[in-house]
């Protein structure tokens, strides 16, 4: 055999060798390359059940809203810092001798079914929502809207509005024209398309029965695929297990295994007092409709006992003007009702109640009342406590006798909704975002569906004046003004008492590849979990200035694909043995 010869048979037994090599390596390399293709994230709640993912379905606490809000987007959105960043609007600017705003809508957005969305979809949804008024934001003051060019809408103000931004251009979901133009009613609309948004990710499937979501992310969303590709809401028992067993990859935890999961790997998380639980009252009913009596409950109720007891001391004592004193809008003088039960017997004698074997009486009748407890917590997490245990001592130590009743949450909700109740204890979020929370928690919104939050009280002309100039002072610093006294107002009437805001801690899995966080103010109008949909349009670290678009993998690109460090060393091997082959004779 020539020498020629055994030259190419040694070329070919390398190149055998080399794409043997290859081929092992490719083996190898499958399941990596096919895990971060189809990677996931799963969110475990305890829950479940927080309605169909669409806006008018969603259930109205913050985790139906979240629910809904991976699927439509919004004029704008909240980053972290609470700052206004673009979303289908690139740019906005209002003219107040107008009064009107007007929203440029970025040109690349689409529905999922692949339609573009344009102006006529924005104002289409202002209509849509002013005939069949959607319960998280208020129209009352839009005049109309009027769509300029296919990017470019016009909403004009019967009124001037001052919480606009946050909650019309940040909260209201822009609906496809196409699809809701035929829906007459949409509490009753599930067909599939009435899951179709513009939002990064696609709605998949959602179980009533077993309390799971499934989303998928959007491939064509305009401000890039998200670098998640599955999102999963898993039903579970203990949230906190379902992380530390690899179930779920982010969860609501206990407090005091913070530093536990810290050291086990976990990034922990600690919420700010933007959730107050609270004490839902009748006042429709005697004695609570005297303002008198629920000023004497107040002095009744401990807080710190409920902090220290119920919350462990992971928490501190509410506000008595319901925005959350981590807010920027808290009035830190507002009036406050410290423990005094001496004083809580006094103001109830003097309601012409006697006392006699350490109970009140009036006309030989009981002081009683019922109330209504369940395990509400924040962010849907049913979270056992003692609540009812405490505030039935507290209120039977100054002679009222107190009746406990255990329901779940929803449940209880609805009862309150239908004033089928003496005292319930309930809790809500939105107290660290816009101070509109004080007209929503007093006011029932005009024409929207009633809110369990929402104390439907109008018995103070004066609190109704402050809560109407609130909503409408476009100057900051009078704003402010307004917003302190109308606290003052709210503290003085009692609609409700806030009793404490618990410490909530989250823990996520870092290796998951998205970095979760708490918004300040909350989510959206102010939702207080830490599942802003921004977390999942980022790279696994925290941008600045914006979105971090996430790196795309590419085609175009060879360097990108694994075979080419083979092919570039068989290649070398190639050309080297070919040219020692020529050389020898």
């Amino acid at each position: 055999m020539t020498k020629i010869g055994n030259t190419l048979i040694i070329s070919f037994i390398i190149f055998s060798c080399i794409l043997l090599s290859f081929i092992i390596f490719s083996c190898m390399l499958t399941p990596v390359i096919g895990a971060a293709a189809e990677n996931e994230i799963r969110i475990a709640d305890n829950a479940g059940d927080w309605g169909y993912p669409s806006p008018y379905l969603a259930y109205g606490r913050g985790p139906g809203y979240l629910r809904m809000h991976f699927i439509f987007d919004t004029l704008v959105w909240k980053d972290e810092t609470s700052d206004l960043i673009p979303l289908l609007a690139e740019d906005w600017e209002y003219i107040p001798e107008e009064e009107v705003h007007i929203f440029n809508l970025v040109n690349n957005a689409k529905w999922h079914d692949g339609e573009p969305v344009t102006a006529n979809d924005v104002a289409f949804t202002i209509d849509y929502m002013k005939e069949h008024p959607y319960g998280w934001v208020m129209l009352d003051s839009v005049d109309r809207a009027e769509a300029v060019d296919e990017h470019t809408v016009k909403i004009y103000m019967s009124d001037s509005y001052a919480p606009f931004m946050e909650d019309i251009g940040g909260t209201m979901p822009i609906l496809p024209e196409h699809i809701w133009k035929y829906v007459e009613n949409p509490m009753d609309y599930v067909d599939t398309d009435a899951f179709i948004g513009s939002g990064p990710f696609k709605y998949v499937d959602f179980s009533k029965e077993h309390g799971t979501y499934k989303y998928e992310a959007f491939d064509e969303y305009y401000l890039g695929k998200p670098n998640v590709d599955q999102l999963i809401y898993v039903k579970t028992a203990d949230t906190q297990m379902a992380l530390q067993l690899g179930e779920a990859d982010l969860a609501s935890i206990k407090p005091d295994m913070a530093e536990t999961l810290t050291e086990e790997g976990f990034v922990v998380i600690a919420g700010p007092h933007y959730w107050n639980k609270n004490l839902m009252i009748n006042h429709n009913k005697e004695p609570l409709d005297s303002v008198v009596f629920r000023q004497a409950l107040a002095y009744t109720i401990d807080q710190d006992e409920f902090v220290n007891k119920s919350l462990r001391g992971y928490g501190k004592p509410a506000s008595h003007g319901l925005i959350s004193s981590d807010s920027q809008w808290a009035n830190p003088d507002v009036l406050d009702y410290p423990y005094d039960p001496d004083k809580a017997k006094e103001m109830i004698a003097s309601l012409g109640y006697e006392l006699e074997d350490g109970l009140f009486t009036k006309n030989g009748k009981a002081l009683g009342l019922e109330v209504l407890v369940s395990m509400i917590g924040t962010g849907g997490q049913s979270m056992p406590d003692r609540d009812g245990e405490i505030l039935k001592n507290q209120l039977e130590k100054v002679g009222i006798q107190i009746e406990l009743i255990s329901l779940e949450t929803k449940i209880v909700d609805q009862k309150v909704i239908n004033w089928d109740f003496d005292l319930a204890i309930s809790g809500h979020g939105g107290i660290g975002g816009d101070p509109k929370i004080l007209y929503e928690k007093v006011i029932q919104v005009p024409g929207t569906k009633t809110s369990p939050n929402t104390a439907r009280y109008n018995k103070s002309e004066e609190l109704n004046n402050l809560l109407d100039d609130l909503m409408h002072e476009m100057d900051p610093i009078k704003r402010q003004e307004v917003v302190f006294e109308a606290q003052n107002v709210y503290a003085r009437e009692l609609p409700a008492i806030s009793l404490y805001y618990p410490t909530w801690y989250y823990a996520y899995n870092p290796d998951a590849g998205v970095d979760w966080f708490y918004t300040i103010g909350g989510v959206s109008k102010g939702i207080p979990i830490p599942q802003n949909k921004i977390a999942m349009m980022r790279s696994n670290s925290h941008g600045e200035g914006g979105i971090e678009q996430t790196a795309m993998q590419t085609t175009d690109n060879a360097q990108d694909t694994p075979m080419m460090p083979f092919l570039g060393v068989f290649a070398i091997l190639s050309a080297f043995y070919i040219k020692r082959s020529k050389r020898k004779p």
